[in-house]
């Protein structure tokens, strides 16, 4: 069953290009014969999931050595992600290959270029929302870390207004209520509810569906932000 209950069967595109070269050496003894990257494939929902778990890893890392430390915390944040959305079994397993890739360095234009050709926009934008909670697991994202987040964003394709907006959505004051909406302060109430929908529907889980129900339970902090920025908004407003 390929690695473990976590990333079952094969891994799909992952394996092909700078990933496949990245992760070949921590997976090892792991994989299945027989799995390997078939150029021109149509991949099947497993394959992309699990491929989109594989990335995940290999740009977590990127992050977490961004300040050459890596924390405590951040570790903790991705044993407690994996652990929350994917059970006890993926998470050891997870912080195990971790661990691995933490000593491969990871050029993240390549990988992020290899990201953007496989990956939809949708599933795109919930990898970079996992990798923002890294980067601010300690409170105090640092300028290195920031700056590793933004060449990832532009690397896999996630425009301005969008990295900003899901940057944010670990923000506590009013002031990221309004970037998670794609908003300015100074928009009529009746904008503000408008945004809500429009970001309401831009990341609704069932819009990483394709990925299983793991990754889409995963999704639903994404969503519960949108809604806690519309909240904090209103209240600041006065909107009933």
């Amino acid at each position: 069953m390929g690695v473990g209950k976590w990333i079952t069967g094969a891994l799909g595109w992952a394996l092909g290009g700078p990933i496949g070269g990245i992760i070949g050496f921590a997976l090892g003894s792991l994989m299945e014969k027989g799995e390997q990257h078939r150029e021109g494939a149509v991949y099947s929902p497993a394959e992309e999931r699990n491929s989109f778990m594989v990335s995940l890893l290999v740009l977590s890392s990127a992050v977490m050595k961004a300040d050459g430390k890596v924390m405590k915390s951040e570790l903790d944040y991705v044993k407690r992600f994996i652990l929350e959305n994917f059970g006890p079994d993926a998470a050891s397993q997870a912080v195990r290959l971790l661990r691995d890739l933490l000593r491969r360095e990871v050029d993240v234009i390549s990988v992020g270029g290899q990201v953007r050709a496989y990956m939809n926009y949708d599933a795109r934008m919930q990898l970079l929302h996992y990798l923002s909670g890294i980067a601010l697991a300690d409170g105090h994202p640092s300028a290195s870390e920031q700056e590793v987040l933004k060449k990832i964003a532009i690397a896999i394709g996630i425009n301005v207004r969008d990295y900003e907006s899901v940057f944010a959505m670990f923000g506590a004051g009013i002031e990221s209520a309004y970037k998670v909406l794609e908003i300015d302060s100074g928009v009529s109430d009746e904008e503000v509810k408008k945004a809500y929908r429009k970001m309401a529907a831009k990341h609704h889980p069932d819009k990483v569906s394709n990925l299983g129900p793991d990754v889409q339970r995963a999704a639903e902090e994404r969503f519960k932000s949108i809604s806690e920025a519309y909240e904090k908004i209103k209240k600041e407003r006065g909107i009933v």
